[in-house]
């Protein structure tokens, strides 16, 4: 193109160059649809109101495992509770009945008010040795003085015609043989030291490393933590009394030795 000025030769319009060239690749303006956006072209198809299109994703169930610690836990104090209750019940039951149904109720007691009813008769006073049938003897003729029974422990043997008169005022004695091992003695100490209605000595020749007596009733064990032991003490002593709950136990014989004494009228009335 060019430029006529008046009185002026004919110019041509000066180009300048910037030096850019056109970015290659990139589409003519013309050819845009009018509203497009970017990025509409091919990719990921839109479902359609036909149902076409990618599938829903179904959700995936996570299976959780049944937690067996709490319920294990929740059993156990349940059986505790119900076994603490049971024994409870049992225990309120066997304490109701009267004592001579407890007492029989004791494995391997041997009764002898039921087998021999002359031999458990109360108040025979006499002087002097006395033989008895039944060894350490449960009942039967006795000294008028009684052996010291208020939790005493003897370290030798006792005469038994002091025993028995124990035995009449309600205690337990508790013999065992001279060669049971020291623990086991201990452990018979523990039972009987300081507690009124009961005494413990050595006996010789008995059948059995231990024996226990009330006023008609007898209980031999090989061992001093059997169970019945505490059993039997719990359930004669003071009961199996011929002569009522305040018997006296103390102010008695309070020697060792086999040989009964002979103290008249010196001691006091029950």
């Amino acid at each position: 193109m060019s430029i006529s000025t008046p009185g002026g030769p004919e110019r041509r319009p000066t180009v300048v160059s910037t030096g850019k060239k056109p970015a290659a690749g990139r589409p003519a303006a013309a050819g845009k649809p009018s509203g497009a956006k970017a990025g509409t072209g091919k990719g990921t198809p839109r479902p359609t109101s036909g149902g076409k299109g990618r599938k829903p994703v179904a959700p995936v169930k996570v299976s959780q495992g049944r937690s067996w610690g709490p319920i294990a836990l929740f059993v156990a104090v349940g059986l505790l509770a119900a076994a603490i209750i049971g024994y409870g019940a049992y225990a309120a039951f066997q304490g109701s009945k009267p004592w001579e149904e407890r007492a029989n109720g004791i494995d391997g007691i041997v009764n002898y008010r039921e087998k021999d009813k002359s031999l458990v008769q109360g108040g025979q006073h006499q002087q002097g040795p006395i033989k008895y049938s039944v060894l350490p003897p449960v009942a039967g003729p006795h000294n008028p003085a009684w052996q010291n029974c208020m939790g005493d422990v003897y370290d030798a043997p006792i005469a038994s015609e002091h025993a028995v008169h124990s035995l009449e005022h309600g205690a337990v004695w508790i013999t065992y043989r001279p060669d049971l091992p020291a623990d086991q003695v201990a452990k018979l100490k523990s039972k009987v030291e300081g507690k009124e209605k009961l005494m413990l000595s050595p006996f010789d020749g008995l059948d059995k490393p231990i024996s226990l007596q009330a006023w008609g009733y007898q209980l031999k064990v090989d061992n001093a933590d059997d169970s019945r032991i505490d059993e039997f003490i719990k359930t004669l002593r003071v009961n199996a009394s011929v002569e009522g709950p305040n018997a006296n136990c103390g102010q008695g014989i309070t020697a060792t030795g086999t040989t009964p004494r002979e103290l008249g009228n010196q001691m006091p009335t029950q």
